[in-house]
Parts: structure tokens; C-alpha cells; sequence
């Protein structure tokens, strides 16, 4: 594995350890701690024993890489982790050592743990996401009416505010931010279910196990046991793609937009960001870059997740086993994904001179529309297009400006005059609808998160 040399430039520290070995292994231990109490408050296990499994379940007290080591003959970590745990029980209380994972499978524990995982790391990136939609939402009130050229087709199409492009952001920054609120706090659940999804080891006691492990856990209990039932995995793998898919858009905007030819934003300065080896004079935008990266491999690995919907019977032959790395990665990643947008548009330098300079470098022509549609209401929509399109035809072939060639064209000229071409030609009287559609987002933003 390469985790230790790639790791650190697309994830950030805290998710990384947020998924690490020694955090599953937590994660398990809780689950294990978890399943004693509510084996005591059902009567099955007394509650002195409870509370010594509880005590030794605690992750520095075990190696992480020696159960991984010893984990290939079972398919999975948690008989190891058993094994381990059992032992270090047995030398506080041979009674409490019976009692260790009693009435659970192997996948009841990893299962819970995915869950606890992906509960933290949700937590961690709607914490960086809160932060990017507080950013987004300054940038657009900042820039509600800074002008620049809207691009369609990587085409300079209509003139735009940059207020406008960041409350697209925001918007659907906020979007994400909804679906992966609604997966960490409904679309999580406890697994116990034993080795068939019948818990008939706990005989008539095992829904009220359950439904108190579910409780200690934190965990809203399932209806019943989901282990081959997979679609709140898949559901999460699509929420996180769907986040990862929304930095990604922010990502790539700021990167096009940084261009040196472009120049109208650049990512926030910082020593030896964005440098290259050979070409000093570079500024990369490379928090965009990682971003970007991150979010291709989430996309990837949704598809993963989605693919082991399909399970068979009561207990999956591999599509299960291929699910715990998976989410492991794509949790970090759009974790990664996050904390760079967020420090891209949290430390955004803007350009607004720049901007307005792309404006004018079509000679007019991008308010071609304008001076068609003003000019309809005189000549005829027919007559209007031919004659301004004629014009358009002249710049683009090396005459002047459009404002020269509308003013040289007697009909033009006659049924606008000079003055109203001159306000056709001025991009913002131009802007459509484009400062409310900001309020809106802003109102959104308030609404949802202040």
C-alpha cells in the first residue's frame, strides 16, 4: 500500500485517521462493548461481566496491523479482534470472558463499525462543507454585480456576474450538504441479526438485545437485520458521489478560471503551493487539482457500492468484503475533496478588472443578442437578425467593433440611433435576472444554515 506517500497530498490528516485501522478497530470495540450492556440489560450477561468486556475494549490496547495480519483465514478481522479481546477479558473475569460477542456474527460488528466510521466522517465533512457554503455565500453578496463573460461550450456566450456564479456554488453546495445530512441522520442503522439474521442464539431475547444495542450505540435500530440488504451502503456511496461530483464543478471552474490566458481567479497564495520543478513562473491551482482527483476515484468507487447491492441469500459471497475499503476511501476522499474546495473558495483571489477585460475582448459581439432583440422590436425579428448577424460576420472577420459596424449599417443606425446602441452594447444593462437569482441563493443559504 502507498498510503503513507499519496495519502497526505489528497486527504487531509484528520480523515485520514478518521478511517484508519486503529479507528475500525475502535469502531469494533464499541459495537463488541455495546452488544455486552445490552446483553446485561436483557439478562444475559451479569453486569459486573458487561463492564469488564466494556473495559478492555479499548483500541490501544491492541495492534491494528497484528489482527490485520491474522485476519486472511477468517475473510475478515473480527474473529481475530475476538480472539484478542476474549483473552484479555479472561484475565480480569473467566465468567466475562464467556460472554464476549454472544449473540453476534462477524459481520454484525464490521457492519456497525462501517456505520460509527461513517458517522464520524460525515460529521467531519459537513463541518468542511458548512464552511465552503460560507464562503460561497460571502463571494456572491461580494460580487452580486462584478461582471465577467458567462461561457457556454467553453465559449464566451452572454455577460454574467461572478455574485452569480458563486451562488451556483452555493446552491448546490447546499444540495450536497442536504443529502449527506439526511444519510448521517436517517440513513444509518445498528447490525445484529447473529449467524442467519434470526439471532436465535439470544432465543426470545434477541430484539430487546437489539433494540438496547442500538440505543448505546447511538444508532437508529433497523426494522431487522439488513446484512444482505444493502442499500443504505449504496445509498451513502451515492450521496458521497454526489458531493464529490459538486467540489468537482467548484474545482474545475476555479481551474479554468485560472488560467493564465483566463486569469480571473487565483487559488490563495501559500509557500511552495503551486509550484512546479522546471517551470518557476507557474502558479498551479493545485488544492483544485487534488480536489478534482479525489473526486474521479469517488465517482469509481460508488460504483463499487452500488454493484454490491446484489447479494446472495442471507450472506454475501464477496460483495460484502468489498465494501469496507471502499467506503473507507470514499468517505476520506470527498472528505479530501471538501477541505480543499473550501480552502480554494474560503481564500479566493477574485480579479474583477480582469473579468471585465475578458468582457471586451470579442469586440461586442457577446452582446449580440441584446442589439438583435432591441432592434426586432423596429426592424422585425428576421430583418433584426440577418443585419446584426451580417455585422458580427464583419468583426469576426477582421473589421472593427461591433459598436463601428452597427453604427456603419444605415437601417441599424436609423432604427436605434447611437445612444440606445451604445446602452445595447453595455453588458450590464445585460444581466437578465441574475441579482435576484443571488438574493434567492443567499435567502436559501440563511434559511438552511444560519
Amino acid at each position: 500500500m502507498s498510503g503513507e506517500l499519496f495519502g497526505p497530498i489528497f486527504v487531509p490528516k484528520r480523515f485520514r485517521e478518521a478511517v484508519s485501522g486503529r479507528a475500525w478497530l475502535q469502531a469494533m470495540l464499541d459495537a463488541e462493548a455495546a452488544l455486552a450492556r445490552a446483553g446485561a440489560r436483557a439478562g444475559l450477561v451479569g453486569e459486573e461481566e458487561a463492564e469488564a468486556i466494556a473495559a478492555c475494549c479499548r483500541a490501544e490496547l491492541y495492534d491494528p496491523r497484528v489482527i490485520g495480519e491474522r485476519a486472511p483465514a477468517a475473510g475478515n478481522p473480527v474473529p481475530a479482534l475476538v480472539k484478542e479481546l476474549t483473552a484479555r477479558v479472561s484475565g480480569v473475569s473467566e465468567e466475562a470472558a464467556r460472554h464476549v460477542h454472544r449473540g453476534a456474527t462477524s459481520q454484525d460488528i464490521t457492519d456497525t463499525a462501517a456505520m460509527l466510521i461513517s458517522r464520524e466522517v460525515l460529521g467531519l465533512i459537513l463541518s468542511e462543507l458548512d464552511a465552503l457554503c460560507a464562503a460561497c455565500a460571502r463571494l456572491a453578496a461580494e460580487h452580486r454585480g462584478t461582471l465577467m463573460p458567462a461561457r457556454t461550450l467553453l465559449q464566451q456566450a452572454l455577460p454574467t456576474t461572478f455574485g452569480l456564479k458563486a451562488a451556483g456554488w452555493l446552491v448546490a453546495a447546499l444540495e450536497a450538504r442536504g443529502r449527506l445530512r439526511e444519510a448521517r441522520e436517517g440513513g444509518l442503522a445498528a447490525q445484529l441479526g447473529g449467524a442467519a439474521g434470526t439471532l436465535a442464539s439470544l432465543g426470545e431475547k434477541g430484539p430487546e438485545v437489539l433494540r438496547v444495542y442500538s440505543r448505546e450505540l447511538g444508532l437508529p435500530e433497523p426494522v431487522l437485520p439488513w446484512h444482505t440488504a444493502r442499500f443504505r451502503i449504496a445509498e451513502l456511496g451515492g450521496a458521497l458521489a454526489l458531493a464529490a461530483g459538486t467540489l468537482h464543478k467548484i474545482a474545475l471552474d476555479v481551474i479554468l478560471m485560472a488560467q493564465t490566458e483566463v486569469g480571473e481567479v487565483a487559488e490563495p497564495a501559500g509557500e511552495g503551493r503551486g509550484g512546479s520543478s522546471t517551470l518557476p513562473h507557474k502558479r498551479n491551482p493545485i488544492l483544485s487539482v487534488t480536489a478534482a482527483a479525489n473526486a474521479r476515484r469517488v465517482q469509481d468507487l460508488a460504483r463499487t457500492l452500488y454493484g454490491a447491492l446484489v447479494q446472495e441469500h442471507e450472506r454475501a459471497a464477496g460483495a460484502w468484503h468489498a465494501e469496507w475499503e471502499t467506503l473507507s476511501d470514499a468517505l476520506s476522499l470527498t472528505g479530501g475533496a471538501a477541505a480543499a474546495v473550501r480552502e480554494v473558495v474560503e481564500g479566493l483571489q477574485v480579479h474583477p478588472e480582469r473579468m471585465r477585460g475578458n468582457l471586451g475582448i470579442t469586440e461586442g459581439l457577446i452582446l449580440a443578442e441584446n442589439v438583435t432583440t432591441l432592434a426586432a422590436d423596429r426592424l422585425g425579428r428576421l430583418e433584426a437578425h440577418e443585419l446584426v448577424e451580417a455585422a458580427c460576420r464583419r468583426v469576426a472577420e477582421g473589421g472593427g467593433t461591433l459598436r463601428e459596424e452597427l453604427l456603419a449599417e444605415p437601417r441599424l443606425r436609423g432604427a436605434l440611433g447611437e445612444e440606445e446602441i451604445d446602452a445595447a452594447l453595455d453588458p450590464a444593462h445585460y444581466l437578465g435576472a441574475s441579482g435576484r437569482f443571488v438574493d434567492r441563493a443567499l435567502e436559501k443559504y440563511r434559511r438552511e444554515v444560519q
